[in-house]
């Protein structure tokens, strides 16, 4: 018996030899292909392009990896033990490996007869990170563990923990914990609460298994987990561990969702990065400070969004999006139901859903992770006819089809849909050109088509004022009498196509002051102004403003807004008015600032009254302010009489057929813009108007960002007159300027300088 036993011993002194020998052997092999890890002392990680309001809310991020670098003095406690307590309790102690935690995971390799698994130490995970790949070998974890020994000998504990912060990955795209704090609790990491820290230090074992987006449950699992190793090891009393226990956590529900949704102009800014920074834009860690508040972007967008719906409601129920089989078993079907919101995703507030079940007085719909809602009584309403027995097919609600679903006031759940209808809002700083707010359309994930930049559409009754501030310039008078009676032409007189411009609502009032002509809107008006003035110089006007010539061709029909601008276009014409007749040149990215916050460049707009150009003389940009004030006190404007100001100043437009619909309008300080359209120019129906659809948008908006702002109203220059009332400049006063236009003679075709084949356009 006692030689067996000192068989066994010798044979396993011999094996314990060989193995230390053989450990030996390998780890002087493997030394020299170590890579050099010194270079981890001077660590720049690829920190991607971030973009800012103007006072400081996260709009957007560009680059491959989501990350936010902070120092590891920066990381709030709360973090670091969770952190610890979840990964290397001992981490401040060992020299890169963790002798009881190998002891452990070998023996359970042993047992299990499984591959090296566990035990990684916070060194060891960096050094994977970094230089290894995740495959779970022996020979992978030798090198992993000789690295660590490495990185140990060559860097400070902090340093070793400040690269796992900000290198291991989180899920979502989301690299280090403070990428990741904004990613999923939307707020800055040293702001995070016990149970968010907790959360955050459970996900490196598993970014997606541990998501808590994804997966709640398993991501409160292991939040628990997390929290109880922090109470086991002291880190935590009692009370605190049951208080973070029963938080409720609120979390972001889309990797790409901000605060303050401002995706257009997001978009823009990159592109204009790019093309001075190109790929280095994605990875430098530059921080773009924009030029919009983040308060006037979400009255904008919130103003915006919300006038589309409205109309859109108006239109009624149109069916659901799209139809789908279900599977019957339960996971499949469930399955079925994630890949359609995933094709489909939630545009803000309005959340894609599939039906699966139908009653007379009740729909069930289903979302992902098996959440169900039960829609009843007014929120069936909207969609009723879809549960009507004779409901065609395109409109009938059955299982399988695919809706949107939003909360009402009530906090009841209801069907309701995605507008078909597009829009686009713009907000200028008068003095400047900044952009104050910009959306450039319903959706940036439906479609990345900037409606604000990109979208050429017919003006309207919004391009008249300018006509009109060019007859100022020719010694016109706001006085000054002009005929609103019909014209009409046949194609033997154009050579073309018969012309037979109409007033919008068909109505002729005889003579008119021009005052009165802008503010009703008068298409024969303006026709005849600009007869007087000449086309050509009309065009010409316009182009001081931005306008394109080459889309605003020189013809009679420019007096009805029958060319093309875009609503960035026409926000800056009307800021040019609202500064007091200067040329300003839009901009939309304050500052750039590096990874250090050393500043790159900054930018210096030329101001109205200093650097930028007069293309209005004061006489004239005062006396047509006051008339586009009575276009809000007495004229189609008259909505926005509900904001109580007397310094507001604007015009509405639409279209020929309703095709467009238009505000524009401003307060001195702030100039803005509302469209209302369908992509593919059609009807918006026969009674929409600017100021049915474009100027109440307008309104929210301007209650909103105008809310701290003082009533202010422009002194009268020195060169204008006042007399009965009515505002004259030199050349314009009675008995010198333009007192009448066509009251006894008609317009005749000898007098219109006419495009063979343009149309006339009608607006309001």
């Amino acid at each position: 018996m006692t030689q067996k036993i000192t068989q066994a011993l010798a044979i396993f002194a011999l094996l314990f030899v060989a193995a230390i020998a053989s450990i030996l052997l390998v780890v002087a092999l493997a030394s020299p292909r170590l890579p050099e890890v010194k270079a981890l002392a001077d660590y720049r990680p690829k920190v991607p392009l971030r973009v800012m309001t103007a006072d400081g809310v996260l709009i957007g991020e560009f680059g491959e990896e989501r990350r936010s670098v902070i120092r590891a003095e920066q990381a709030p406690g709360v973090l670091v033990n969770a952190i610890l307590a979840a990964e290397d309790e001992r981490f401040f102690e060992h020299v890169g490996i963790d002798p009881w935690g190998i002891l452990r995971s070998a023996t359970t390799n042993l047992l299990t007869a499984s591959k090296a698994q566990g035990a990684s130490t916070i060194t060891m995970q960096v050094a994977r990170n970094f230089y290894l790949s995740t495959e779970k070998t022996f020979t992978r974890k030798l090198f992993e563990v000789l690295l660590a020994i490495e990185i140990e000998r060559k860097l400070s504990k902090n340093q070793i923990l400040e690269l796992y912060l900000n290198q291991i990955f989180l899920g979502r795209r989301a690299y280090g914990f403070a990428a990741a704090s904004q990613i999923y609790f939307n707020k800055p990491v040293q702001r995070v609460s016990l149970a968010e820290a907790a959360m955050l230090a459970g996900l490196p074992k598993a970014p997606s298994a541990f998501n808590p987006v994804v997966n709640p449950r398993r991501a409160k699992v292991r939040q628990e987990y997390v929290l109880g190793r922090m109470l086991k090891l002291g880190m935590i009393t009692e009370a605190e561990f049951r208080r973070a226990i029963l938080e409720n956590l609120k979390v972001m529900g889309r990797a790409d969702d901000y605060a303050v949704n401002a995706a257009y102009l997001a978009e823009m800014v990159r592109i204009q990065i790019y093309n001075q920074f190109r790929e280095e834009a994605y990875n430098r860690g530059l921080t773009v400070f924009t030029t919009v508040r983040s308060y006037e972007q979400r009255a904008a967008y919130d103003a915006l969004r919300s006038g589309l719906l409205n109309f859109d409601r108006k239109l009624g129920w149109r069916g659901p999006e799209a139809r789908i089989e279900l599977p019957p078993d339960a996971e499949a079907r469930q399955d079925a139901v994630d890949d359609v919101i995933n094709d489909k995703p939630d545009s803000d507030r309005l959340f894609t859903a599939v039906v699966t079940e139908v009653a007379k007085d009740k729909v069930v719909v289903s979302r992902s992770q098996g959440r169900q809602f039960n829609i009843t009584g007014n929120g069936l309403q909207f969609a009723r006819k879809g549960l009507e027995t004779d409901a065609p097919q395109n409109l009938r609600l059955r299982p399988g089809a695919v809706v949107r679903i939003g909360l009402m006031d009530s906090g009841e759940w209801e069907i309701t849909q995605l507008p078909e209808v597009e829009g686009a809002f713009v907000a200028l700083q008068a003095d400047t050109g900044a952009v104050r707010a910009l959306v450039g359309g319903f959706d940036f994930r439906r479609s990345e088509f900037n409606n604000v930049t990109q979208a050429y559409r017919q003006p309207g009754s919004t391009l008249k004022p300018f006509v009109y501030g060019a007859a100022l310039e020719k010694g016109f008078s706001p006085a000054t009498l002009i005929n609103d009676a019909p014209v009409s032409f046949d194609p033997g007189e154009t050579g073309g196509e018969p012309w037979e411009p109409k007033n919008y609502d068909d109505k002729y009032e005889g003579v008119l002051t021009m005052r009165q002509a802008l503010a009703k809107s008068k298409n024969m008006v303006s026709i005849r102004i600009l007869n007087r003035i000449g086309p050509r110089f009309g065009q010409s006007y316009l182009s001081r403003f931005g306008f394109e010539a080459e889309r605003n061709p020189p013809y009679l029909t420019l007096a009805l807004g029958a060319g093309g601008v875009t609503p960035m276009q026409m926000a800056t014409g009307y800021a040019a008015i609202a500064n007091g007749g200067f040329r300003v040149t839009p901009y939309f990215i304050d500052r750039v600032i590096d990874e250090s916050g050393n500043l790159l460049s900054q930018t210096e707009p030329a101001r109205a009254e200093r650097e930028a150009p007069r293309i209005i003389e004061p006489q004239d940009v005062f006396i047509l302010n006051s008339m586009l004030q009575d276009v809000i006190r007495v004229g189609t404007g008259r909505k926005a009489l509900s904001l109580g100001r007397a310094d507001l100043a604007g015009k509405t437009g639409t279209t020929n057929n309703a095709q467009d619909a238009w505000f524009a309008g401003y307060q001195r300080n702030m100039a803005a813009l509302a469209w209302v359209g369908y992509d593919q120019p059609r009807s918006l129906g026969e009674r929409e108007t600017g100021g049915g659809l474009a100027l109440p948008i307008w309104i929210d908006f301007m209650q909103e960002a105008l809310k701290k702002v003082p009533v202010s109203t422009p002194e009268m220059p020195a060169s204008v007159l006042r007399i009965n009332g009515e505002f004259y400049t030199a050349s314009s006063a009675p008995g010198v300027g333009v007192s009448s236009l066509g009251l006894e003679d008609p317009v005749t075709m000898e007098e219109l300088l006419f495009q063979k084949g343009q149309t006339g356009q009608t607006g309001n």
